[in-house]
């Protein structure tokens, strides 16, 4: 069964985005360096072989509704620039968006499924068509925090980047109780420091 990994940059004070993030500004204002480990001005190794195996190892992507605006909007995915930044998007894995209602007339139709009965229901169908690669929960932040409050989660993986926002979109929001978390991985690189946690089943919600 698919392993189910929330996979997310965010700033060293907890936030996704910067803030006044909308589908004209995806990454909010003064977002930009969140995500710096995937735009390096100097790219490393270290980065770039950590977005190849994400990328390899995605056989779903499961996101918010505002996430795909962002996704759909004049500035967002291209042929050439999607899931993974600039990895092959012909191999690119499906899409399933959290939504109360589809879009009317979305840019981007194919490979996008709109699941309107919640986070739990998109990573199901997620699940079933992932096979035994990776289920990932790529954002945004309110999907990725109602998906670890609903104990969906196996794994998490955060791309810590040394900035300070002071406001934007929370990650956490949505954690209400303890988690307990396993530490598993921890790579430095002068854009970021990759962390990734296990969510054993049995601990969940202790």
């Amino acid at each position: 069964m698919s392993k189910v990994v929330v996979d997310i940059s965010m700033s060293l004070d907890g936030f996704v985005t910067g803030p006044n993030a909308g589908p004209d500004q995806g990454l909010g204002e003064g977002g930009e360096p969140i995500h710096r480990w995937v735009m390096p001005e100097e790219p490393s190794p270290e980065d770039s072989a950590l977005l190849d195996a994400a990328f390899g190892a995605t056989g779903a992507v499961v996101m918010g509704r505002r996430t795909f605006d962002v996704i759909d909007g004049a500035a967002g995915w291209k042929d050439d620039l999607g899931y993974g930044y600039e990895q092959d998007q012909s191999q690119a894995p499906p899409n399933f968006v959290v939504t109360h209602e589809p879009p009317a007339n979305p840019r981007h139709q194919t490979g996008f499924t709109f699941v309107t009965e919640g986070v739990a229901a998109a990573v199901a169908a997620a699940r079933e068509v992932a096979g035994e690669r990776e289920t990932v929960i790529m954002g945004g932040g309110d999907v990725c925090a109602q998906a670890l409050a609903l104990n969906l989660v196996d794994e998490l993986r955060i791309h810590l980047s040394p900035v300070l926002m002071g406001s934007g979109t929370p990650l956490f929001a949505h954690i209400d109780q303890r988690v307990l978390l396993s530490q598993s991985t921890v790579t430095v690189t002068p854009n970021a420091t990759h962390l990734t946690y296990q969510l054993p089943r049995d601990e969940r919600g202790a």
